[in-house]
């Protein structure tokens, strides 16, 4: 139809999208581990964690290289952003930091399954990556709803802001 989006474009706005994502989730980790320090347990799984959206970045930052997508221009936003959203959440307590995890990943979650679904079999291998990245980040949700994160003061409206501004990141991303 006229305005749909062809298949490089559509498969560029993933790849760029996810790029952004997987940054933005690196400095929210960043931001908790700066303000929890690195002695306690949670920070051991922060870091757990925060390496492996480390990989999952590495493997972004490659395919945005080899099929030539332009980044996100609001990078330097969610430079800030990312590690201000870890910050403040980790200055509520560790169950707050676990609370803003929960909320960015169940919206990925989602985010990823949503594009999953829409690659084709000419999209094998990113499919598979997507999937791949899905799970670990489903196993991050349940590692900080193990930490006690539905535990946090004011757990419902500070799961759902974040995921607001995850949703609202994800479009802009795509787009921008």
């Amino acid at each position: 139809l006229p305005g749909d989006l062809d298949q490089w474009e559509r498969v560029a706005r993933m790849i760029r999208v996810d790029h952004a994502g997987e940054y933005g989730a690196k400095r929210i980790y960043d931001g908790q581990l700066a303000v929890l320090g690195a002695g306690t347990p949670m920070a051991a799984k922060i870091r757990h964690m925060a390496a492996q959206e480390r990989r999952h970045l590495d493997v972004f930052d490659g395919l945005v290289t080899r099929r030539r997508v332009r980044p996100t221009l609001l990078h330097p936003i969610w430079h800030v952003a990312g590690f201000a959203l870890g910050a403040a959440t980790a200055l509520m307590g560790e169950k707050a930091a676990m609370a803003c995890t929960v909320a960015v990943e169940e919206t990925i979650d989602e985010h990823y399954a949503k594009q999953a679904e829409q690659l084709g079999d000419d999209e094998a291998e990113l499919r598979t990556t997507i999937e791949k990245f899905r799970a670990e980040e489903i196993a991050h949700k349940d590692e900080a709803l193990a930490s006690g994160a539905e535990e946090a003061a004011g757990y419902r409206p500070l799961t759902a802001a974040i995921k607001a501004g995850s949703k609202l990141a994800i479009w802009l991303s795509s787009r921008v």
